[in-house]
Formats: C-alpha cells, structure tokens, sequence
C-alpha cells in the first residue's frame, strides 16, 4: 500500500488482508501442511494466528517451526512459549537448534542463514512445499534505510524460493503482511489475547536493522517493494538441453536489467553453487553476451559458451575441482544432492564422484548418450565407480534414482513459479 502511514486507517482489517495473500499463492486442493516461522515476536505470532485461521477454513494442516539460535539465555522459554502457541492454534510444532559455533563477526547474517537452512529441511521432512515468514511493510521500510546508510540488504519479496541450497529445493517463502505495519498486528494480537516476545536483539545497537528500527521508531511512510525484474519470459524460452540454453535473441531482446538479472541466476543454478554472482564480473559477462561475438567465459563456478545460436550455461570438472567437491556417499535408503545440482537416492551404499578420466569405462549407450553432451561438461557429470563406470544421468542403473535440479531451480529463481506447487 503505496503511501500508507503509521496514522493513515487501514484499507481493511490484518485478517482479510493476509487471507487474501494465502488465496493467492496456496492451495485449498492438497494435503501438504503449510509451515510456518514463528520466534516468538509480535511479527511471526500474529502471522501464526491468522494463518491457523485460514488453515481451518481450507482443511489445511499448520505447522508452527520455531528455531533456537542459541544466543539468549531465555530462548527455551521462548521455544515454550512458541510450543504453547502452537497447541492453542491446533498446529503441529517443531523445535529447531542452531548448534556449534559462532561467528565473531558477521553474526546476524550467518544466523539467517541458519535458520533459513533449518527452516527448510524442517519444511521438506514434513512435506510442506511452503513456509510462511511474518515481514511486514516496517521491514520494507527498514530495509530501505539501511540500504541508504551504505548496507547491501535487500527488499524481502513477498513470494520466493528459499536462499538455503540445497536444503530449500522445492521449498517456496511467502511472506503475507508485507503490506501491513507492526502496529497494527501488535493490536490485532492485543485484541485477541495474544502476548507475543521483544528480543532485545531487536535494541541492540551494534546491528544495522536495530538502529533502523530505532531511527524508524514505527513512523514515516512506507512503500510496496519494488517489483522483482520479469525473468519469467526468458525462463520459459531455456530448455536443459542437455544443458542450460538460451536463444541468443532472446537475451539479446530483453532490457539491460532484466538481462543481468537472468545470466546470474543461470550461472548460480547451473553450477549448483550458493553464491549468485554481483558487480562488475556480471555487468562485464552480461554485455559481452548482449553483443555479437562468440563468448567462452567462466562466473560463479559455471561455464559459460555463446555462439551466434544460442547462450549454454555449464559445469566443468575443474570448476568442481575447485569448490573442493565432486564426493558424496550414500547408504542404503539415503538421499543426497551431487555438487548441488542432480539429487540422487540409491537403495544401496553407493559412491559418486565426476566422470572426468573414466568416460571409456562407461557402456557403450552411455557413451553415445555422453556425445549428446557439450565437451566441456561432460566430466562433471555424477560417475558411479563398480565394475564399470555408471553415469545414472545418462542410463537408467537399477536401485538408483536421480533428478537433475538445475531447469527447476532456474524457474523457481526467475519467479515463474507463482503458487505453491501442487
């Protein structure tokens, strides 16, 4: 709600707002819980009660997640309390820890961190497809400032796939109350008889979103978050073929921004990595490809190939030689994910490292299958060692299943997702 101020009246009531959001993106046709974060705060505990409301309504199941990051003394009775809530509301809850050390520095960012790679798994092991977080329009506002005091954080969206790889696959975030100010959540709650937790993190001063909170004090006017860039046109022009590839037109036909956007989320989800590419590597790479000349570059841990036809993102060997990955063992009825990119469970203990330097070991259909492959990345391809190689993206190998992540993570990324998926 462009405009709105903390004394402006609301355009209708918290619930029917946040009602409307969850019709939107959820769905009334399925059995997956909807899971929800919850810490205790006026945020996240008003959150937790009107969607336990719209549950009830669409015969969904809630699960209430409550992470303990393990800084305050008084956080298990903020878990209680959490716990308690949950019961009231007819949810499920889990109690998530965030255990070993941390930081000396960096703090707030690893905790995030943390809790959203927590958040996750707890959300896939339950079966929920998506996890409700309570943001509203302060944090947007918050946000902003921040970003005018020289910080780099972003606006939170209200729908988006999780940041955690590869513990967020499949897992979606919507954030409902983005449109709804503190004040008027902490009345609600009041209202209801709701009591809710103020961590004193949220005072304390030598952190950027504290002193935000406190310059903001609840005041001044707040504004939508500006749309994120349109990627889902260029997303439904890339097929996995058997790579990630892209009709060089295409790229070429899209604006700067929304070109620039689209090559570093190609690069992040086809080299399986966590950290997407910013600054002036991904400002050179994108005007490279938006011009006319065959492109050869490397970027995030991907390869990157560029002829007059069309734009192949890739992995390489040495890439993954790099990262210092490439090794993942499995036992029997385990699941894993290889290098981030191809999720793969076996009823068997099985070993898999790259391909590179045992491809003639491999069948002779795999072999055919292998030239299908750009040169460059057939190396980086999951290898089963045994009496011959196996290569399970390239034939079927009995007790072994494998999906490769990278096409669906790329959708999820360019927004062209737009619900919970089914």
């Amino acid at each position: 709600m462009r405009g709105l101020t903390a004394e402006a009246p609301p355009a209708a009531e918290p619930d029917g707002r946040i009602g409307a959001r969850l019709d939107l993106r959820l769905r009334r046709d399925t059995a997956a819980p909807i899971a929800v974060a919850v810490s205790g705060g006026g945020d996240s505990v008003a959150l937790a009660v009107l969607a336990a409301d719209w549950a009830r309504t669409a015969g969904r199941r809630l699960l209430v997640l409550h992470v303990d990051h393990g800084l305050n003394p008084a956080s298990l009775g903020w878990a209680q309390r959490c716990a308690a809530l949950a019961g009231r509301l007819g949810a499920g809850f889990r109690s998530l820890a965030w255990t070993g050390g941390k930081p000396r520095t960096g703090l707030p960012a690893a905790a995030r961190a943390a809790r959203h790679a927590l958040l996750a798994e707890a959300a896939r092991a339950a079966g929920a497809h998506v996890v409700l977080m309570g943001h509203t329009a302060d944090d947007l506002a918050e946000a902003a400032l921040m970003r005018a005091t020289g910080s780099t954080t972003p606006d939170p969206r209200e729908w988006s796939p999780s940041p955690a790889w590869p513990q967020g696959r499949g897992v979606f975030l919507l954030r409902p109350m983005l449109g709804i100010r503190r004040a008027e959540l902490r009345a609600l709650l009041t209202a209801r008889g709701e009591a809710w937790i103020e961590d004193p993190a949220n005072d304390d001063p030598r952190y950027a979103r504290a002193r935000a909170r406190a310059a903001l004090g609840g005041e001044g006017e707040v504004g939508e978050a500006p749309p994120a860039p349109a990627l889902g046109g260029l997303a439904g022009q890339t097929t996995l073929s058997p790579v990630l590839t892209l009709p060089r037109t295409a790229l070429r036909t899209a604006d700067r921004a929304t070109a620039r956007a689209f090559v570093g989320a190609a690069c992040l989800c086809a080299a399986g990595t966590t950290r997407p590419p910013r600054g002036e590597h991904l400002d050179r790479l994108t005007e490279t490809l938006l011009g006319g000349a065959d492109v050869v570059a490397t970027l995030a841990g991907a390869r990157i190939a560029a002829d007059e036809q069309a734009v192949r993102w890739m992995r390489t060997a040495g890439e993954i030689g790099r990262a210092g990955g490439g090794a993942l063992a499995l036992g029997p009825g385990e699941t894993g994910v290889w290098d981030g990119r191809y999720e793969v469970a076996a009823d068997r203990a099985i070993s898999l490292a790259p391909l590179a330097g045992h491809a003639l070991r491999l069948s002779p259909s795999a072999r055919a299958a292998l030239g299908e492959w750009p040169a460059a990345a057939r190396g980086a391809l999951p290898a089963m060692a045994g009496d011959r190689t196996a290569c399970p993206p390239l034939e079927a190998v009995p007790g072994v299943e494998v999906r490769d992540l990278t096409f669906a993570r790329l959708l999820a990324a360019c927004g062209a997702i737009e619900r919970e998926p089914g």
